[in-house]
């Protein structure tokens, strides 16, 4: 099997975009992914296209990616939709690497995209339903309008039976919103880049109890694309040489995907989670990253609250989590969010990342969930990346 190597990543602007539509957010990071790796279209032998909910809020069914495509040069490729709850993205990005460690492929793009917003704010909301086990909670009836998204009903769950057990205060969850906040000022792309302090976190609308409105991804529009090539073919380009060591999934049918998935990519490539100077986490609501930290091996489980309480976590600490905002401020379009995380570990790889850039990095690794059910994740995709 071939080594495999990230050649150019690209993301657009995260946020509030109603009526841009998939074809313009996906161009906008395909363009700067080509941009930023020396490669050309006609380098490129095929394309997965992942996005998760736009047959409900665009009406856009099957076809995404060809419609995205269409009139284009990488039209004229292969193009395989990619359909995996919150991991669309970080399922395209794992098919890209297996298809050029394969050798099926010596290039390879991967793009995540979501329109979320619509006038009709429902459509998010309802879309996210199918997040989980319809058949467990129902069909939407007609008319009903939705307050917020069922994940974070789960979500909640979360929050307080970690409160209940390890003794945390809802406090350390305004924390960790006010970590990923920091860090997204700092991040031009990312969606929520006003300044937030501990107060305003805790006094902001409450959700469900105990998540306020900060603790909560916000409903975000983005795209982020992420070029695969042979690492061969990477040293040809000249461009900073960053390998893929691992690119593991796991179901979530263990009750544990992040554990599994983690355990997965260690064993694959021989990198402990410690060795690692950075970490992109899949923070859809604060106590998800709190949970996380013990579930990749930062420390034992239930002391996550310690790490946010001392540090640990933020820029400049031993373990930095999220320096792109994360999802809470980052902003989690669903089916971009795995691509996006992968963009801000090559960022940093390539020593890029201006202002919130870690002090020489080598290893990254970041964890991408999606969907929930029976008190965990659908899956869990894990990727470590190296920059020799």
């Amino acid at each position: 099997m071939r080594k495999v190597a990230v050649a150019g990543v690209g993301m657009s602007q995260f946020g509030k975009q109603i009526g841009r539509g998939l074809r313009s957010l996906s161009m906008d990071a395909v363009e700067k992914a080509f941009k930023s790796s020396g490669l050309t279209y006609s380098d490129v032998d095929r394309v997965y296209f992942g996005n998760a909910i736009a047959g409900t809020v665009v009406q856009q069914d099957m076809i995404k990616g060809q419609v995205v495509f269409r009139h284009h040069p990488l039209g004229l490729l292969p193009i395989i939709n990619v359909e995996n709850a919150c991991a669309s993205g970080g399922s395209a990005f794992l098919l890209a690497v297996e298809a050029v460690t394969s050798g099926c492929a010596d290039v390879v793009l991967a793009v995540g995209t979501e329109q979320m917003n619509h006038i009709d704010r429902n459509r998010a909301f309802n879309a996210l339903r199918g997040a989980t086990d319809i058949d467990d909670i129902g069909e939407v009836e007609p008319g009903v309008e939705s307050a917020n998204s069922v994940m974070m009903d789960y979500y909640a769950g979360v929050a307080q039976a970690y409160l209940d057990r390890y003794g945390a205060s809802v406090e350390d969850y305004a924390r960790v919103a006010v970590k990923n906040r920091r860090h997204a000022e700092m991040n031009p792309l990312a969606h929520m880049r006003t300044p937030q302090s501990l107060e305003d976190v805790l006094n902001a609308r409450m959700i469900v109890p105990p998540l306020t409105l900060p603790m909560c991804s916000p409903v975000t529009d983005g795209s982020a694309a992420v070029l695969v090539c042979s690492l061969d073919r990477a040293k040809e380009l000249g461009i900073p040489q960053i390998v893929v060591r691992a690119c593991q999934n796991a179901s979530g049918a263990s009750g544990e995907p992040v554990s599994d998935s983690v355990h997965k990519a260690v064993e694959y490539s021989g990198v402990a989670v410690t060795d690692c100077d950075l970490f992109e986490l899949h923070d859809a609501a604060a106590p998800a990253e709190l949970t996380q930290y013990h579930e990749i091996g930062l420390c034992a489980e239930g002391d996550g609250f310690r790490l946010i309480r001392e540090g640990i976590t933020q820029l400049g600490g031993q373990y930095p989590v999220n320096l792109s905002g994360g999802l809470l401020s980052r902003g989690h379009p669903l089916g971009a969010t795995g691509c996006s995380q992968i963009h801000e570990l090559v960022t940093q790889l390539r020593g890029e990342a201006d202002a919130r850039q870690v002090d020489s990095p080598r290893l990254a690794m970041s964890v991408n969930g999606g969907g929930f059910m029976d008190g965990a994740y659908a899956l869990a995709i894990t990727t470590i990346l190296e920059r020799l």
